[in-house]
């Protein structure tokens, strides 16, 4: 199943995130996925939960954004939405020169830390602090 080998990258990737900055817990993490991915957001999100089983992301939400999939036309200048399944001839000028600007994206653009001292405090006066940061996509 590919959508298992997508989530337990993204576990590895946090994880190792995690270990650098000694965070000892998830929030959430958040995934852009495109259209053209080839990836099923429910398989994902099924085989994430498993894949955090164990690990700091245990309980960790899974948020993904559906990126579109989109063409420019060599010939024209033209952008369109592809949508699958994919129209790649340009709908403005019927030039087959068209490069794939957007929807092949698989990328973790944000983690929510847990705050072990935030939620004790967050618990005492209901303030929940969080702190964020991007990871960089592996190449």
């Amino acid at each position: 199943m590919h959508e298992m080998s997508v989530a337990l990258a993204v576990v590895d990737q946090v994880e190792q995130a995690a270990r650098s900055r000694g965070a000892v817990g998830v929030d959430s993490v958040r995934l852009d996925v495109g259209e053209l991915a080839g990836v099923v957001p429910d398989a994902l999100a099924f085989c994430f939960e498993l894949a955090c089983a164990g690990t700091v992301l245990e309980g960790a939400e899974l948020i993904t954004r559906s990126v579109p999939g989109t063409a420019r036309c060599g010939a024209c200048a033209d952008v369109w939405d592809v949508g699958m399944p994919p129209q790649l001839i340009c709908p403005a000028c019927g030039n087959a020169a068209a490069d794939l600007v957007s929807g092949r994206e698989l990328r973790i653009s944000e983690v929510r830390w847990a705050d072990v001292e935030a939620d004790a405090e967050a618990e005492a006066d209901a303030a929940h602090v969080r702190i964020r940061e991007p990871i960089p996509q592996e190449s």
